[in-house]
């Protein structure tokens, strides 16, 4: 039995997995542990495992480039996947304000679309003063 399905779903079943995977769809845009530390607020082990989590479930992407690794939504080819991706995708924008703007901060940090700093950075912290 294929069981992808119940992965996505059991990685889903966390707020705060649910809230990176939106975000992910809704940037359309690769995001490392650093960034997401920095925009979700969580530690490095829970970023980095939700993170790998999603991975695991088929429902992201990895690659690793010079120090960072950077995670992307995986195209998604399964029918159950795809359709769990756009009941995440049609999720109501307002449950999500405030950690899209943090994201739209941090990316903005960004020098030619590469992370340039480490979580927590001193840059970081004056932009969310």
């Amino acid at each position: 039995m294929n069981e992808h399905y119940i992965d996505a779903l059991k990685a889903l079943a966390e707020p705060n997995r649910l809230r990176l995977l939106w975000l992910l769809i809704q940037v359309n845009q690769r995001i490392t542990i650093a960034e997401a530390m920095d925009v979700t607020g969580d530690t490095q082990y829970n970023a980095s495992r939700n993170l790998k989590t999603l991975y695991k479930a088929k429902l992201l992407t990895q690659e690793k480039q010079g120090k960072w690794v950077y995670y992307t939504l995986m195209p998604q080819f399964e029918p159950h996947l795809e359709k769990l991706v756009e009941s995440v995708r049609s999720l109501p924008q307002e449950n999500f304000i405030d950690i899209m703007s943090r994201c739209k901060k941090r990316l903005s940090m960004r020098v030619n679309g590469e992370c340039m700093v480490g979580p927590n950075s001193e840059e970081w912290l004056d932009k969310t003063s």
